[in-house]
């Protein structure tokens, strides 16, 4: 029986509110350990929301720590990217196309040993301790490769993604004479379709 007061442990999954905070919160200073050491150390993130009081400031101290932090939030976000020697090294992105999203990625570098995740949570207090949410691990190659590779078309987005700034406004991300023109769903169709190799990275 699952309920929001279950005691249950589980082996693979973060489950809220009772493992999800603190097995998130244990793979951020496992970054900020890897980043110390010399060994690779990033987070690229994908949710709805980020307000949590205690996801924020460990994503701070990744910043300081070395980590690299991509973050796409759709909706809010409390966390303030670009301030220096404090969030220099996180950057913030909002993309809201045709159609809406609920999808939550989260990908952690790991030293090499890269882990992926998928779930129901956003980063926000209710959700990660108030609710019965469940983040799990992406375990197969194939599935890894192509949140990640989805995860990158989100960031290559030029035409409907907005970049959060220091001061909180919002600008438009500029595309760059190398980079490709397209939305982030738009692609995403041309997959489902047969129409583009998301292996091919664009």
């Amino acid at each position: 029986l699952l309920t929001a007061g279950s005691a249950e442990s589980f082996r693979e999954l973060l489950v809220g509110p009772t493992t999800l905070m603190d097995g998130l919160l244990e793979r951020i200073d496992r970054e900020i350990e890897h980043a110390a050491a010399g060994r690779p150390a990033a987070i690229v993130a994908k949710m709805n929301g980020l307000t949590s009081q205690e996801i924020i400031p460990a994503l701070y101290r990744a910043s300081m720590a070395g980590v690299e932090v991509d973050l796409i939030v759709r909706g809010i976000c409390c966390l303030r990217p670009g301030i220096p020697g404090v969030s220099d090294r996180i950057r913030v992105y909002s993309l809201i196309g045709r159609y809406l999203e609920h999808s939550r990625i989260f990908c952690f570098a790991n030293g090499g040993d890269q882990e992926i995740w998928a779930g129901s949570a956003d980063w926000m207090n209710r959700n990660l301790r108030n609710r019965v949410e469940v983040v799990f691990p992406v375990l197969d190659d194939a599935l890894k490769e192509r949140l990640w590779r989805e995860l990158q078309l989100c960031l290559g987005d030029r035409l409907k993604t907005r970049q959060l700034n220091a001061d909180g406004t919002y600008s438009r991300v500029q595309q760059q004479s190398h980079e490709p023109a397209y939305d982030f769903q738009t692609a995403l169709m041309e997959i489902a379709r047969g129409r583009l190799d998301i292996r091919a990275g664009h």
